[in-house]
């Protein structure tokens, strides 16, 4: 029996570790209390040596001192002073009004400032709760179907999570071991892609059954002008104008700096349109010049300040002036004078940001040192090659075991968040990825679109419960649940496309996070016209033609010139 344990104690302890979360003790003392009863256990048997576990103090000690886990704190902060600074509710009118005369309007509003939203905040959260007590009233009394409203509210809450500055990735880079700056690169464009897919599946919806998704009445338009008029066309003239800005500027840059990289010239480019309009319309309310309507004066003063949020915290990053924990802190300043500007920071605020962030970040460190415990016995019993060997052998290859990597964390996305799954999982088949060549960027960021269904998973989403908590009692938890399920079905297809085409995921240049180590000798300085000494490394097998070689292995000799006097 003892042998038996002793030779299958990777598969034991891992089944032990699914009994512990099932069970629902705490994931972090789960964790821990696993690594330690089965290293002990380890010990008792012979299997493990004692000095094993003298290595866990370093590694608590080297989770407290990374620096990439300090953007978590920054970043939930900032995305707890602007759920409070009323950005997200004069974001979601002033859009509902620009989409309020088509039908599904406040939808797509939703869709955009929950992708607005979680370029800013990257907090799940805040996203759902600020939608859910804005536009959930709004879209039942005008009629939209509840499922309708409640899935998308759910789900565009949830694009916090692949959108960049998003948490998930911020923890997949780190336990995968690459640059945060190129993770968030990557998942740009499957963020924008799966935002237009939410969108698409809104317009079908208006197009199979238009009554799910009315336009709003001409009663609620309350941006228009005296004459009647929205004001559309001054808002597409002054689009037209920022982006004829943007287009010279990158002309200009272009020519100073031909090897300039084309996101570089993207990020400045767009910054200088955007300013470029932002000052027209400050001019035009001052000087009261007339050339723009309401609609595209408010659209200017409320879709700005966010805007030159994103360009500020991810403009840095991508351009490389920044690091992500330095964006993060400049992102958390910027919240504050957002929030100063609204005449919305006061003591109170500050202080709840700061509990709530200190109790993330809590909660995520000490998940980090449990699974850092769990994961330090868990390869000194061999448990690492097991899983390697486990995911290897499956038919199929590299194509075989992304499929039974992606219904694993699926499957687990029921019961786990993403912050469990990203700190017990990820460690697992990330080496397994690695050596099938799997591109760890990639496979980051289509885990990260995977985890991102967890939030949505009925009955166990977190966003489901945020909307619950927040939505009125005629909106039933079976319509939050069955509202989800399209766009949980959304994510597979986007999980799907991730692995069927490749190149949704990329990034031009890479950061090297390869340590470069350089060995330094210090030699004595030269005394009394003494010759100086000279290190010998020679293996003893440098002798004289002829002579025969010892049979023993040869040594490597340190001896000096000095030490032959």
């Amino acid at each position: 029996m003892e042998q038996f344990f002793v030779a299958n104690m990777a598969p034991i302890m891992f089944g032990a570790l699914v009994v512990f979360l099932l069970s629902g003790f705490p994931v972090a003392f789960a964790l821990a209390a696993n690594g330690l009863f089965f290293g002990f256990l380890g010990i008792e048997v012979g299997l493990l040596k004692p000095e094993l576990l003298q290595a866990l103090p370093n590694r608590i000690f080297g989770i407290m001192a990374n620096d990439t886990l300090l953007a978590i704190p920054f970043f939930t902060f900032m995305g707890l002073i602007l759920e409070r600074s009323g950005m997200a509710e004069d974001l979601l009118d002033t859009i509902g009004q620009l989409f309020g005369p088509i039908r599904g309007g406040v939808a797509y509003a939703v869709i955009f400032v929950g992708a607005l939203l979680a370029a800013t905040t990257g907090v799940v959260a805040a996203s759902v709760i600020s939608m859910g007590l804005i536009s959930l009233p709004v879209m039942l009394r005008y009629g939209y179907d509840k499922r309708l409203a409640s899935g998308v509210i759910a789900a565009s809450g949830t694009l916090a999570q692949i959108i960049p500055p998003s948490l998930v990735l911020i923890v997949m880079a780190d336990q995968l071991g690459r640059s945060v700056g190129d993770m968030y690169k990557a998942a740009f464009f499957p963020g924008l892609l799966l935002t237009l897919m939410y969108a698409g599946y809104v317009m079908l919806m208006t197009i199979v059954r238009p009554a799910t998704a009315p336009a709003l009445p001409l009663e609620a338009r309350n941006l228009r002008e005296p004459n009647g008029r929205s004001g559309v066309i001054s808002l597409l003239l002054l689009t037209v104008f920022a982006i004829a800005v943007s287009y010279v500027f990158a002309t200009y840059l272009r020519s100073i700096r031909p090897n300039a990289a084309a996101d570089e010239v993207g990020i400045y480019s767009g910054g200088v349109g955007i300013a470029a309009a932002f000052i027209l319309a400050l001019m035009n309310r001052k000087l009261k010049l007339g050339l723009l309507s309401r609609m595209a004066e408010k659209v200017v003063f409320v879709l700005i300040p966010p805007l030159a949020l994103i360009f500020l915290v991810l403009g840095t990053i991508f351009v490389g002036i920044a690091t992500p924990t330095e964006g993060g802190g400049m992102g958390a300043f910027g919240a504050m004078v957002l929030a100063l500007m609204n005449r919305r920071l006061s003591w109170s605020l500050l202080k709840q940001a700061m509990d709530s962030t200190t109790r993330l970040s809590c909660f995520v460190l000490f998940i980090l040192i449990g699974s850092s415990v769990f994961g330090l016995v868990f390869r000194g019993v061999n448990g690492d090659l097991w899983v390697e060997h486990l995911l290897t052998s499956l038919p199929g290859g590299s194509t075989g075991f992304l499929i039974v990597v992606n219904l694993l964390f699926f499957g687990l996305a029921f019961f786990l968040d993403f912050f469990e799954l990203a700190f017990i999982l990820v460690p697992l088949v990330g080496p397994v990825a690695d050596k099938l060549g799997i591109d760890l960027i990639w496979f980051g960021v289509l885990l990260g679109v995977n985890m991102q269904t967890s939030f949505m998973h009925p009955p166990f989403g977190f966003a489901l419960f945020y909307l619950r908590s927040v939505a009125s009692k005629e909106v039933k938890t079976s319509d939050i649940y069955w509202g989800a399920v399209p766009f949980v079905l959304i994510q597979v297809i986007m999980v799907a496309l991730i692995i069927a085409f490749p190149s949704l995921v990329s990034v031009a240049e890479r950061t090297d996070m390869k340590e470069q180590l350089e060995l330094k000798i210090d030699r004595p300085a030269d005394q009394g016209g003494e010759e100086t000494p000279q290190l010998n490394f020679s293996t003893g097998e440098e002798k004289k033609e002829g002579e025969a070689k010892e049979s023993e292995a040869p040594q490597l000799n340190f001896s000096t010139d000095s030490d032959k006097k």
